[in-house]
Formats: structure tokens, sequence, C-alpha cells
């Protein structure tokens, strides 16, 4: 078993604790994980990119090659497209259909939203509507990690334990939200 991952997203949505939370739970279930990161320019607002491999064997490298990516998970619509040519044939895209209109000549949403949908898998979800419903609207990035978990070889309680791990210390409040929102994203986060 091999999982080849890219997230992708803008400074400050949560990139980096998506890949935090995916690797500690293929680690709890034993498997080897390589992962790197390349941060943008600015803390807030320059593109994050992170390379997340998960084996059952030795993995020879932390950078997925192009056209091998078996996951791209994206926090912004269009930070997905730009990592479009790392997808495999068979590979599986999950954004957030909100755009962070960053610069002044940001495409039409609606295109986006049409060339997303044109790859043969995909899933558009409306994250920051189901953080709001989880309760907290910061949680779009565990709203992600609910969506893409139905493309890992992780079980569904391995992840929920990582987050409640990581948010714990934040208080039965936050931690239970973030619960909520992962599962508000693996409810919702199907797609095609």
């Amino acid at each position: 078993m091999k999982k080849d991952i890219i997230l992708a997203g803008v400074g400050g949505q949560g990139v980096l604790s998506i890949a935090a939370i995916i690797a500690q739970a293929a680690l709890d279930k034993g498997f080897t994980v390589r992962q790197s990161e390349v941060h943008g320019m600015a803390q807030r607002g320059g593109a994050v990119l992170a390379h997340l491999r998960l084996s059952d064997q030795v993995i020879p490298g932390d950078l997925v090659p192009q056209g091998s990516a078996d996951l791209i998970i994206s926090m912004e619509i269009l930070e997905s497209l730009r990592y479009a040519a790392w997808l495999s044939p068979e590979g599986a895209l999950v954004t957030a259909a909100e755009a962070l209109v960053n610069i002044p000549d940001y495409p039409d949403i609606e295109e986006l939203k049409k060339t997303v949908g044109s790859f043969p898998r995909h899933c558009i979800l409306e994250a920051e509507r189901l953080a709001r419903e989880a309760g907290l609207p910061k949680a779009v990035n565990m709203v992600m990690v609910g969506a893409a978990s139905t493309f890992l070889p992780l079980e569904p309680e391995g992840i929920e334990k990582v987050i409640n791990r990581i948010f714990s210390a934040k208080g039965f409040s936050v931690s239970g939200a973030n619960l909520r929102a992962y599962r508000l994203g693996r409810e919702n986060g199907s797609g095609q």
C-alpha cells in the first residue's frame, strides 16, 4: 500500500495541520510517513504546499513525483488547480469551494468549479459553511480532513483519536467542534 498526497492552500489556512493529523494517524497505524513542505513568501497569503507520502513499505523520497499523486487536498479552489499536474489519472482532487481572493486578476469562481468538476474523481465542498455548522468557523481544515478521509487507507476512528489528542489541550468545546467539523466533512465529502 502506498498513498501519495499533495496538500495545497494559502498561508494561515491550516494546510500543515492537515498534514500533521494525517501523518500522525498513519504513524499510529504503523505506516512509514515521509513529508516535505514549502511555505509561501508571506506567513499569511502566500502559497503553502506539502507532499505527504504514506506506505506500508520503505518510501524512497519525500517528494511526490508529478503525475503520481493519489490525492490532492486543497483549502482553496485555485490552489487545487495549481498542482493538478501532480495528480495521477486515477487520483482524486478534494477542494474547498471557497476562494481566497488574494490577487487582482483572480479567475471566475464558477469557471474554477467547472474545471475541478472535469476531473473524473473530485469533491468540491462548502467547507466554510460546514465549519460554521460544526460551531467553529476556524475548523475548515478539519472539514477538509474529513472529506479527504474517504480516500485514505486510515480508519475514521484513528483520525478522530489524533484530532482529539491535538485539540484536547484547548478544552472540550474546541476539540468537540473540531471532531464535529471532521465528521461533517466526512459525511459531505464523497464527491464524484
